[in-house]
């Protein structure tokens, strides 16, 4: 063949593999064996290894990629990858109805939509004019990790878009989108019960330890370095979520268009008109679950009609237009061996069940939690009851109950300790709180656990100072607390076990340039107690620099939108604390440099001025509000107060309306909002 003839005769086989693949892996039909499948792969592999110019990215022989990476890049999300609320039975499922429904202003107009709650690996893929172009991890929602050369060879995801089929009953125009831009969609990356048995057989013929559960396996082969080990488990993928529009109007639309392009969808995904019908899908596949070939731990509803998700929006770190509905939580007895204390970062003492180690949720469970002594007297759990213990999907363990009848004689009624099991201090309880905190601020345990949550991932992010790293600076006397990681020299670590000169200069080269740390990160690796990164983010947001925010009072704290009093005064106690103040001062000495917060805002029209909002908006949700708010300058409060400038009222707007009235604050619709931002 001359060069024409083997391109195209290189052409007409990808053509052909990819019709193969779209037949097993979307439609579940196979035309031709595997073993002639496999011949056509091996012609195109070898044709493309003589003439290499012709090989592209979408071929089917570029699944398996070349060399092993070195590490994975940090990626962020056009749009956040958001969690998902919770019902655990139908009093909850009616619940979100009904709040849905209030804000919709009626019931959903084009039903619900319903899949499986697969238990895997959240994606998004990325796709370049039709071609795959990236894959990412979920990772906290907001960054995650470039996984594209593993993704890659899993069959059921497509490396390049079906758009020329005569099949798609959608306009040129779609098709047009596609072919000429950006194109993102979202699923799930799960392991069959066949092929997690198969990984097991494996293991156990080589005296190896079993893998606890599929997800797990599926998680841990999307992380690994060389995609060949990716390739050699056979993952799968389905997808739940087209990102992109393209101008349709209901999510089952988007499935339907989502299968003729190439992608997988469940099967078992429908399309119902209430949630009685819910309700009966929802049970009918709890007594089917051990038989679908694949794990899941519940229904995801979803609102089918598009533009209702947007008026719908989001709160907090979840969707309002989808609700995971769960089926109630695995339940395996077990005996209560033993309780002991462990010591958080914050210095509350949690006491621990320590069980005879029991399968349960598809995970080997040795340890539960019992939040607190309070709980402990509640469920009248002592040592050595027979314990329900109860696990779903990922949430920690818990002890439900003990059963009384199997009590033996002798069985312990368990206390908190009134000393530390750590350092020996004092043991106290706050009035009006159940937790018990260790009184030394000091103590080994609490300053283990707040170097370890300093140096985490999203806070201070320095590479190569796990637990472990922290454990042996601590032990031999060169920290003491998060200051004293940067005074750290390279020849302090060169005599330690396991530092090498490479190591060593590893380690203090990734201390050295994780000085400069933005202020979110920095507030949230302060670890105050209820200030998770989310807070941190929003604390960031409203002070803009280190000193704002040290500086900021109980009222500052207090009239940030989504902040509890609580929380407010545990923040200003901390701020107030002049041991805290001196620990930043230490860092700030140490070389810490804190990056004043990288604003959001594209003008200042609204010139720092203080806004409410209240009641249901014509077109904005009120999330979409406050973001736009703070991109133009304003500031979000919470309550109506004396400070307050402006009340954007909406429909059924409440006491605040009254409220605001009353304080003659200037009262304005979002129309107004809308003019003041142009």
């Amino acid at each position: 063949m001359n060069k024409q003839e083997t391109k195209n005769r290189i052409d007409k086989l990808k053509i052909e593999i990819n019709h193969h693949r779209y037949l097993y892996h979307v439609l579940d039909k196979q035309e031709i064996s595997d073993e002639a499948l496999d011949s056509l792969k091996h012609e195109l592999y070898s044709l493309e290894q003589e003439n290499p110019e012709f090989i592209t990215l979408d071929s089917p022989t570029q699944r398996i990629g070349g060399e092993p990476l070195d590490k994975f890049v940090k990626v962020s999300h056009e749009t956040p990858m958001m969690s998902m609320e919770d019902a655990f039975n139908y009093t909850e499922l009616a619940d979100w109805e009904t709040r849905i429904s209030r804000i919709l202003g009626h019931e959903p107009k084009d039903g619900y939509f319903c899949e499986m709650k697969m238990d895997g690996l959240a994606v998004s893929l990325i796709y370049e004019k039709g071609i795959l172009a990236r894959a990412v991890t979920r990772g906290d929602g907001q960054v995650g990790e470039d996984v594209t050369q593993n993704i890659k060879t899993i069959d059921s995801i497509p490396l390049n878009l079906k758009t020329e089929s005569e099949k798609l009953k959608i306009t040129t125009k779609n098709l047009n989108l596609i072919s000429s831009r950006r194109f993102e969609v979202r699923g799930e990356i799960y392991l069959s019960k066949k092929e997690f048995e198969r990984l097991n057989k494996e293991q156990a013929e080589k005296g190896l330890p079993l893998y606890a559960n599929p997800r797990n396996i599926a998680a841990g082969s999307i992380r690994q370095l060389d995609s060949k080990v990716a390739a050699s488990r056979k993952l799968d993928f389905n997808i739940y979520e087209m990102v992109s529009d393209l101008g349709l109007e209901t999510h089952e639309d988007n499935f339907e268009f989502a299968k003729m392009l190439g992608f997988k969808i469940n099967p078992n995904a429908k399309k119902l008109v209430n949630i009685n019908q819910i309700e009966e899908l929802f049970n009918s596949w709890q007594k089917k679950r051990a038989q679908l070939p694949y794990q899941v731990d519940g229904v995801v509803v979803k609102i089918n009609n598009l533009v209702e998700r947007i008026k719908l929006g989001s709160v907090g770190k979840a969707y309002r237009w989808e609700v995971a509905y769960k089926w109630p939580a695995e339940q395996v007895t077990t005996v209560l061996k033993d309780i002991i204390v462990q010591v958080g970062r914050t210095g509350t003492l949690t006491p621990v069940a320590v069980l005879e180690p029991v399968l349960v949720a598809g995970s080997v469970v040795s340890r539960a939690t019992l939040h607190n002594e309070d709980e402990i007297h509640r469920k009248d759990v002592r040592i050595g009851d027979t314990v329900i213990l109860q696990k779903a999907g990922d949430v920690i363990p818990e002890v439900v109950e003990p059963l009384v009848r199997l009590r033996p004689e002798g069985a312990k009624v368990w206390r908190m300790p009134k000393k530390c099991p750590i350092c020996n201090s004092e043991v106290v309880k706050k009035e009006g709180e159940v937790a018990y905190k260790c009184s030394n601020l000091k103590c080994f345990s609490v300053m283990r656990r707040r170097i370890i949550h300093f140096v985490s991932k999203s806070a201070f992010d320095i590479e190569g100072m796990g637990p472990k790293i922290v454990d042996q600076l601590i032990n031999v006397g060169l920290i003491k607390s998060a200051v004293d990681i940067f005074k750290i020299t390279q020849d302090d670590l060169l005599p330690l076990e396991r530092f090498a000169e490479k190591s060593s200069e590893n380690l203090f080269e990734s201390i050295a340039n994780h000085k400069k740390i933005s202020l979110e990160r920095f507030i949230y690796a302060l670890g105050i107690r209820m200030v998770g990164k989310e807070l941190a983010d929003d604390l960031a947001k409203q002070f803009g620099t280190l000193e704002k925010f040290r500086q900021a009072s109980f009222d500052d704290i207090n009239r940030m939108y989504g902040v509890a009093e609580k929380t407010a005064n545990e923040l200003f106690d901390w701020l107030a604390n002049k041991g805290y103040q001196k620990f930043i001062d230490d860092l700030l000495n140490c070389g810490v440099k804190v990056l004043k917060y990288h604003s959001p805002i594209k003008a200042n029209n609204l010139d720092g001025k203080l806004f409410v909002v209240t009641g249901t908006l014509p077109t904005l949700t009120r999330e979409d509000a406050h973001k736009m708010i703070i991109q133009y300058g304003g500031s979000i409060g919470t309550a109506i107060t004396g400070k307050t400038d402006y009340l954007i009222a909406g429909e059924n707007a409440g006491s605040k309306l009254e409220k605001a009235r009353r304080l003659n604050v200037e009262i304005i619709s979002e129309d107004k909002i809308l003019g003041m931002i142009k």
